[in-house]
């Protein structure tokens, strides 16, 4: 077992300079966990503090139950990957992959075969003998990739190992990653800005903002069941319509129209709802709330269209994905709402609201 543990993992380079706010969490063998976040919420540098290539300022990383803050990155026996791949390139496939294990003095004969055990998952075997310059970025990334799979680690480390390749080879190897990593059965810690790379991979998703976790759930929870209103904006695409609207009685007003709220131990002033833009249907049965504006912006997506509606009766607008065979720009429409998917959050602190 080597069970990966923060605990208040906190780092802080000055009074005003706090990148990571005391993070506790748990990652078990065989479990996939993302760091997503934008730029400078603190993922990358709570990467460096598991690695060891920073100390943490306050808090614990344990790795199989020991505390290793005071065990320098060499002796951490964990595996990292960068996002710029640091191949040597004056050695072949085969050395850069053994680099690792030549450095620990390993006997020439493991080496050879933990080589060509890792170069055979990774399809690296008519490679061995080129140097990096005569790769494909995707063979360089596969390369660093067997690297860390070569050193049999406790914890696998990963710092947004995909961004330097093309969207349609960066699907593939997400896809083969997945699979990778299923049957290594260790912990593995992934850092990404891509939300798609977030949901994919990961077995959980720990959600940063401004160096506080803000979410660490599975990726269907954190889609079906944001924890605040950061979390819903950011994790889906296209984005979450979020709406900052005023209360009377039990309903929400959105503009000329007003959408029942769920129950609420107070009902405050202001209310922001939130509802993916696939929720949002042409649908107006009995179960659906109606809404009806002017489409202002009208994105063709290929199977569906994004449209933008300005709500009658409001400043506001509504983005909804409606099947891509119709044209709606300039008219009138109407738009169905399902209590069902709707969410609801404090128009202050961004929590949720109710138990929907």
């Amino acid at each position: 077992m080597a069970k990966l543990e923060l605990e208040n993992l906190r780092k802080q380079f000055g009074p005003k300079i706090v990148p990571v706010k005391d993070i506790s969490l748990d990652v078990e063998d065989g479990e996939f966990l993302t760091f997503v976040g934008p730029s400078g919420c603190g993922k990358s540098t709570t990467l460096r503090m598991i690695a060891g290539l920073d100390q943490p300022s306050h808090g614990k990383v344990l790795i199989g139950g020991h505390n290793v803050n005071p065990i320098p990155p060499g002796k951490r026996n964990i595996a990292m990957v960068f996002q710029s791949y640091a191949l040597y390139p004056h050695m072949t496939v085969a050395e850069n992959i053994a680099a690792s294990l030549k450095l620990r003095k390993t006997p020439k004969d493991e080496i050879k075969r933990r080589v060509n055990e890792v170069s055979h998952k990774l399809g690296l075997e008519h490679l061995l003998d080129r140097k990096p310059g005569k790769l494909s970025g995707g063979q360089r990334q596969r390369v660093a990739l067997a690297r860390a799979l070569v050193r049999e680690p406790d914890v696998f480390l990963l710092d947004e190992p995909l961004s330097n390749l093309d969207a349609l080879l960066r699907e593939q190897v997400r896809a083969e990653l997945k699979q990778l990593f299923e049957s290594q059965n260790k912990p593995v810690v992934y850092v990404t800005h891509d939300q798609t790379e977030a949901m994919t991979l990961s077995t959980k998703i720990a959600v940063l903002y401004d160096g506080v976790l803000q979410q660490l759930d599975p990726p269907h929870r954190i889609y079906s069941r944001p924890a605040n209103q950061f979390v819903a904006g950011f994790m889906g695409s296209p984005q979450m319509n979020l709406l900052t609207l005023n209360c009377q009685g039990n309903c929400a007003v959105l503009g000329d129209f007003k959408i029942n709220l769920p129950e609420l131990s107070t009902v405050p002033s202001q209310i922001v709802l939130g509802i993916r833009p696939e929720d949002v249907r042409l649908d107006t049965s009995d179960d659906f709330q109606t809404i009806q504006g002017q489409v202002y912006l009208q994105e063709d997506l290929g199977k569906e269209k994004l449209i933008s509606v300005r709500v009658d009766g409001s400043d506001q607008a509504v983005r909804a994905l409606l099947p891509a065979d119709q044209h709606w720009e300039g008219e009138a429409i109407t738009l169905a709402i399902s209590a069902k998917a709707t969410h609801w959050f404090d128009v202050n602190s961004g929590d949720r609201l109710g138990n929907h």
